[in-house]
């Protein structure tokens, strides 16, 4: 007689009642807005590491004269990375309901209202993020073509703004799963993702 080996199942997707084909395009926003919080987190940590870097540096010129008083790159670098922080970690920050909302009027709505409010507020969200990205794209793209420097370090003004626009891609992916996930009756946020790794 066989016996049939169950595999032990990972935690089971807030979108499984969605139809096959959305449930992966749900499924994989999720993992593109769990990958956005990483890069998000990674670059706060690399911002924070370059400030500490070029306060150190400024601290030992004072003391040893061979020493620069500055690292050439760090406050150009440290706003692209401001910059990118504020982008990447948006999506995931959306998914697991993070971003400050007035409520008041959603907790007093009937739950058909709610659901249309909730429906409108993110197609309201993907317009505004898609005009917002459509932008970034030609401003990068612009950019691209000009061939355009940096007049402190030379760097290509395209590969920080395409970082930026990367992440409000995201951004604007994530309204999209949110409006659909309205529309299916299924769980806005998921809280799970505030610690979960990418998959």
């Amino acid at each position: 007689m066989a016996v049939a080996t169950v595999s032990p199942a990972g935690p089971e997707s807030l979108n499984a009642a969605a139809p096959a084909p959305l449930r992966i395009l749900l499924d994989g926003i999720d993992r593109l807005g769990r990958l956005d919080g990483w890069i998000g987190g990674g670059c706060l940590l690399t911002l924070t590491l370059l400030m500490l870097a070029e306060v150190t540096t400024r601290f030992l010129s004072n003391f040893l004269p061979f020493f620069p008083p500055t690292i050439s790159i760090a406050w150009e670098y440290s706003s692209y990375l401001m910059a990118a922080s504020f982008t990447f970690g948006s999506a995931m920050t959306l998914r697991v309901g993070g971003h400050i909302r007035v409520v008041i009027l959603l907790k007093n709505a009937p739950a058909p209202i709610r659901r249309a409010l909730d429906i409108l507020s993110a197609l309201a969200g993907f317009a505004f993020m898609a005009f917002l990205t459509s932008a970034m794209v030609k401003f990068a793209r612009g950019s691209f073509t000009r061939g355009q420097l940096s007049t402190s370090s030379d760097t290509p003004l395209w590969f920080p703004q395409a970082v930026v626009t990367f992440g409000m891609l995201l951004l604007t992916l994530q309204f999209l799963a949110r409006a659909i996930q309205a529309a299916l009756g299924l769980p806005l946020e998921d809280h799970r993702m505030k610690a979960s790794p990418v998959e």
